[in-house]
């Protein structure tokens, strides 16, 4: 496994139609900037949404006579505030994935210390784990419940 100390690569050129694949040097300049780049946006969509759901959360001060509006006012109110609360947890894994970029150690599984593969981490750009070690991760928790 080569890990390299990530450099802000911001001189790197994505081309507009580029796409990471299995079939280039790993984790190159390029693919490493890609990533970052995707991460940031995703970040800041997730602001944006975030931001939102706060004005929502403040703007809807209603006084609600009927029973029934005001359950279903506390529910929509609970399912705004889940959502908030899983967006911020996605962002502090974004986070986590930008400083794995800067430290060298993004799309290497934490468990192997083998490569994730760039068609993983194009689905899943948080991923921390290889599909295998997953599969295996998940197998000992159906394990450790059952």
């Amino acid at each position: 496994m080569t890990k390299s100390k990530s450099k802000t690569a911001k001189s790197v050129i994505i081309p507009a139609n580029y796409v990471p694949s299995d079939d280039e040097t790993f984790m190159n300049d390029r693919m490493r900037e890609y990533f970052r780049r995707r991460l940031i946006n995703w970040r800041e969509e997730i602001s944006v949404e975030t931001r939102g759901t706060v004005e929502y959360l403040q703007g809807e001060r209603v006084n609600h006579p009927d029973p029934s509006d005001v359950a279903t006012y506390n529910a929509d109110r609970q399912l705004e505030l889940r959502t908030k609360d899983r967006l911020r947890k996605l962002v502090r894994k974004i986070d986590k994935a930008l400083a794995r970029i800067e430290d060298g150690t993004y799309g290497y599984c934490e468990e192997t210390g083998d490569p994730i593969g760039a068609r993983r981490l194009e689905a899943r750009p948080i991923a921390t784990m290889s599909v295998e070690a997953q599969e295996m991760h998940e197998r000992e928790e159906r394990l450790r419940a059952g």
